[in-house]
């Protein structure tokens, strides 16, 4: 299946780099691009794309803006947006979550993080930064809503450590590459933790380890 991207930068020259990575992909194509809120609106209702990737300044409508009419609370048919920015404000992050954005990529995090995140999205899951994972998991649910929220299945030992990678903020290729086991395993492995611990995608997943402590050493502190 081929998933159709719309991306929305005002700078020529982000969109053109962008464009190069994902169709790159043999199963990623760029259905347009915008220069701008307003247009990026515009064009994702006119051409459905299934995810868009939208920077979160641009003139006309902020990214934000443009996530919320597109993927907001109230929006029939939402669609699914990746937001792409070099900015990593907490207000940022926290903004675009809770537009309803299904991921946030950074633009230095390379091209393995932003084509994950494309397929990520498209797959109905989430996707975000490791840089701005361990901020991001303090503030996803209140701490007591993770109080003995063991599984009643209990997690294998190697659940347990794909556990602990996506709270890392490892990609799937990364998990997989780690553990020395194929993308189709890992794969396997998050759904099963998913339907355990009852979570809907790997963001959940690692706030679930961050909460309930299963995140170890890797825990963030102060």
């Amino acid at each position: 299946m081929t998933i159709r991207v719309l991306i929305a930068d005002d700078q020529a020259m982000i969109r053109g780099g962008l464009r190069l990575i994902l169709e790159n992909q043999p199963d990623i194509i760029v259905a347009g691009e915008a220069a701008d809120g307003t247009e990026a609106i515009r064009l994702a209702r006119q051409l459905r794309p299934d995810v868009c990737l939208v920077d979160i300044r641009m003139p006309g409508r902020d990214g934000i803006e443009v996530t919320r009419a597109l993927a907001g609370a109230g929006v029939p048919d939402p669609l699914r947006v990746v937001i792409v920015t070099t900015f990593d404000l907490d207000e940022y992050v926290f903004g675009a979550l809770q537009a309803g954005a299904v991921g946030f990529v950074l633009k230095d995090a390379g091209p393995a993080m932003l084509v994950e995140a494309v397929r990520a999205a498209h797959a109905g899951d989430a996707l975000i930064s490791p840089h701005v994972t361990l901020r991001l998991l303090q503030h996803l649910r209140p701490a007591e809503a993770w109080v003995d929220a063991q599984p009643i299945v209990p997690l294998s030992v190697r659940e347990i450590e794909v556990v602990r990678a996506v709270a890392k903020g490892r990609t799937n290729l990364e998990i997989a590459g780690e553990l020395f086991v194929s993308l189709s395993t890992v794969k396997t492995h998050l759904a099963s933790i998913q339907n355990k611990i009852g979570v809907r995608n790997r963001v959940e997943i690692a706030a679930w380890a961050w909460e309930t402590g299963l995140w170890g050493d890797c825990r963030p502190r102060g």
